[in-house]
């Protein structure tokens, strides 16, 4: 897959994120938004609305794609596409490069917001 198919879906939204992260593998809806509100620690809790909003757009553009799931619900699951596995990894990797340059940047402040006090 081309760097320039998977990187014009760049940056992501956090929420957008943990919902791939989350998709791993395979889940429901419901599961996606209990996955989410855990691996964030709370700070993202998604409602249906929000939630399949984004499923749907993220379906469309290929990144992940629906599964039956066989069960007595027949609940509708998802998982990531090989566009969606190079997507985490591309964001992964982004996000890896902001903190790394900019620690060292954040850590002096720090030190200088103590020498104010």
């Amino acid at each position: 897959m081309k760097h320039n198919e998977v990187s014009k879906y760049l940056p992501l939204t956090h929420t957008t994120y943990y919902i791939l992260i989350s998709l791993i593998s395979p889940l429901h809806g419901y599961g996606i938004m209990q996955k989410v509100e855990e691996i964030s620690g709370g700070e993202i809790k998604l409602g249906p609305g929000t939630l399949y909003g984004a499923l749907s757009k993220l379906e469309k553009q290929g990144i992940i794609t629906k599964i039956d799931e066989v069960d007595e619900e027949r609940r509708k699951s998802y998982v990531l596409t090989t566009l969606g596995t190079e997507l985490v990894k591309l964001e992964f990797l982004r996000i890896k490069k902001l903190i790394e340059v900019s620690t060292s940047i954040v850590n002096k402040l720090e030190v200088d917001q103590n020498d104010k006090i």
